[in-house]
């Protein structure tokens, strides 16, 4: 300590009798004594480490980096120096059985709430949403808290919660403790969708309408249109259950958000994604879906219950705006192949028939195409442009086009009984919007709203600039978190400002998915951009809750997030929110000015977070800075619930 207050005392000295000296002068002195309290604070930090590697050796490709934060000139704000915690330890450790909780907890700023919110969601809560009419589903909608009615405590694991599988493994199999429900293993026993076997959940990878499995089935989707050829990437299936079918695209290369609302079929979407599977909580009720307009290739339903006929075809609409130019939609179960199954669906011949009549006349309003109808699965296709659409709605009464909407607006935007219209065309053939390139092609090619001009203020040239931008910066955050660049330790990732998704992009090598979330106060159009890539994620205002459960992300990177929400709403709401979607033992990337960051390491260290600011990549002068955090693993025990 002796060291530390001579150092303190020369820096001091040393500042006082440059100011009385030429400017020159003084500046030398400062870069002097700056370099010598960075080094000094990697002597007294032992630097960062990214923990151990597999095997529990310390891996040799990590960096050290000092948790200090340097200084850059007299006027930069610098962070205070961090307690000499140790190196931040991003390995899982809770995998295993006999696994231990830890030994005594610290007393922190915040508490942990009650078990009975071990699966909390705020904006679906189940108590809450009984306040709102039951017509339409319209109860199961995202109803957030006010203010006063806002968790201000840490959502807790449920005791004997252990890290996920990791991938493909966690495809078929999950740990019964980590959603400790039987009931879709009961209710679905003969669907083969899940099963319990031990202390593990088994996922077979049955469905109500695949009984053969979801690889047998989507092999029958691909003789009806071209699964294997790069043309179909995004897709989204409604009420998708535990997820089986986005489960077994993903080794086709074909990305799928499945979203399911939190209704009797108990934590389905927890289930997806603790398979590590894309999923969020959704229903189709009054307001559109949260995603901007020709955004997925493909669309999907298999039996999900969704009354496709009702309400003018609303619904069928709402898959119309979402769809891209050419995109498919896939129905299969009631009232498809009625005439086999109509007993086993307890219902009419004669109900079925007018349903499934009701839903053709939907599709030729507007202006699909019947692709085939086999067996159980039947497919229609969007048109690649209106032109023949509006000629026909001049001649024949039909559901009109939406005027004056903005088709990308879908964050508490009311469905409209109207056709979105498609960005205009001048030949028949042409597709509107622009065509894609085939996968993987379109990950890195500009966007077709960017090279149009449709995004304001972007431009080819930034979008490319990003893009190499970002193999710069998620190639530093491997350096420093060497479980980044190991298969297995992470899977599901959330960016919390993706802009043009190009964290996302960098990763797409990794065994892992990205969701990339758009906030609302923002340029929310990029969005639309980064469908076009082919990735997948969603509108946010981060002042709410996001529609998933507790504990579904490995790793969180939220770029800018808290500036872009300084003034919006209490930074520790964004950070409460954080902790209780990420995963114990869970790793933060949080880049931001570095006294923004001081802010909000003042606050992480009071939820059970281990974290240090450290040096942007381009160096100790330049005022962004990250914070790494590490979501240290606890349970409520018994004695507490």
């Amino acid at each position: 300590m002796a060291v530390g207050a001579t150092a303190a005392k020369l820096h001091l000295s040393s500042a006082a009798a440059a100011a009385r000296r030429p400017s020159l002068l003084h500046l030398a002195a400062v870069a002097v004594l700056c370099s010598l309290s960075y080094l000094f604070g990697i002597w007294h930090h032992g630097g960062f480490s990214a923990g151990p590697a597999a095997g529990g050796a310390t891996s040799s490709s990590s960096v050290s980096i000092a948790t200090a934060v340097s200084c850059a000139s007299p006027a930069l704000t610098t962070a205070p120096s961090s307690p000499p915690a140790g190196p931040l330890d991003f390995a899982a450790h809770h995998t295993a059985e006999g696994m231990e909780s830890e030994a005594a907890l610290r007393q922190r700023s915040y508490e942990a709430c009650p078990a009975k919110y071990s699966e909390y969601t705020p904006c679906e809560d189940v108590e809450r949403s009984l306040r709102f009419p039951r017509d339409r589903l319209v109860y199961r909608e995202r109803h957030c808290p006010a203010d006063g009615e806002r968790l201000r405590c840490l959502v807790p694991a449920p005791r004997g919660y252990r890290n996920p599988f990791p991938w493909p493994a966690s495809r078929d199999v999950a740990w019964f403790a980590n959603v400790p429900h039987k009931e879709l293993s009961v209710e679905k026993a003969v669907q083969n969708w899940i099963r319990v076997d031990g202390d593990r959940f088994r996922f077979p990878g049955g469905g109500t309408m695949f009984p053969r499995g979801a690889g047998a089935y989507i092999d029958d989707i691909a003789k009806l249109i071209p699964l294997h050829d790069g043309s179909i990437r995004t897709a989204l299936d409604t009420g998708c259950g535990v997820a089986s079918w986005g489960a077994y695209l993903l080794s086709r290369d074909i990305l799928a958000m499945s979203f399911a609302p939190r209704d009797s079929h108990e934590a389905q979407v927890q289930f997806a994604l603790e398979r590590g599977v894309p999923a969020m909580i959704g229903v189709l009720a009054s307001n559109r879906l949260t995603y901007p307009a020709r955004s997925f290739d493909m669309a999907h339903c298999s039996r999900c219950l969704i009354p496709w006929q009702l309400y003018d075809g609303l619904y069928l609409i709402e898959v119309d705006r979402i769809l891209r130019p050419g995109g498919y939609w896939i129905l299969s179960g009631p009232p498809i192949n009625w005439k086999k199954h109509w007993k086993g669906w307890d219902r009419t011949k004669e109900d079925l028939d007018a349903e499934q009549k009701a839903i053709e006349a939907v599709a030729r309003s507007l202006c699909w195409k019947k692709i085939k109808e086999a067996g159980d699965i039947a497919i229609w296709q969007k048109p690649t442009n209106h032109i023949h659409c509006k000629a026909i709605h001049k001649v024949s009464k039909s559901i009109p086009f939406c005027s004056n909407q903005n088709p990308d607006a879908a964050w508490y935007d009311k469905m409209e009984a109207c056709i979105t219209r498609l960005p205009e065309v001048s030949d028949l053939k042409e597709v509107a919007g622009g065509a894609l390139k085939k996968w993987p092609e379109r990950l890195t090619a500009v966007p077709p709203r960017i090279a149009s001009g449709s995004i304001e203020g972007v431009t080819e040239e930034m979008f490319v600039e990003d893009t190499e931008l970002w193999k710069k910066r998620v190639g530093h955050y491997k350096s420093v978190i060497a479980q980044l660049g190991q298969k297995g330790r992470y899977r599901n990732l959330l960016d919390m400002n993706a802009k043009f998704g190009g964290f996302a992009a960098a990763l797409v090598n990794d065994p892992l998915w990205v969701m990339n979330m758009v906030p609302t106060v923002g340029n929310s159009t990029t969005l639309g951009a980064i469908y076009e890539r082919g990735l997948i994620g969603s509108y946010q205002d981060w002042c709410e809750g996001m529609s998933t459960y507790p504990r579904t992300y490995d790793l969180i990177h939220a770029d800018s997030l808290f500036t872009l929400y300084n003034g919006r709403c209490e930074a520790d709401n964004i950070l409460l929110e954080m902790d209780r979607i990420l995963r114990p033992e869970g790793t933060v990337i949080i880049r931001d000015d570095v006294d923004m960051l001081v802010k909000i390491k003042s606050i992480t260290d009071g939820m059970r977070w281990n974290s240090q600011i450290v040096d942007h990549e381009d160096g100790p002068l330049v005022r962004e800075k990250l914070l790494l955090a590490v979501k240290t693993y606890w349970t409520l025990d018994d004695s507490k619930q």
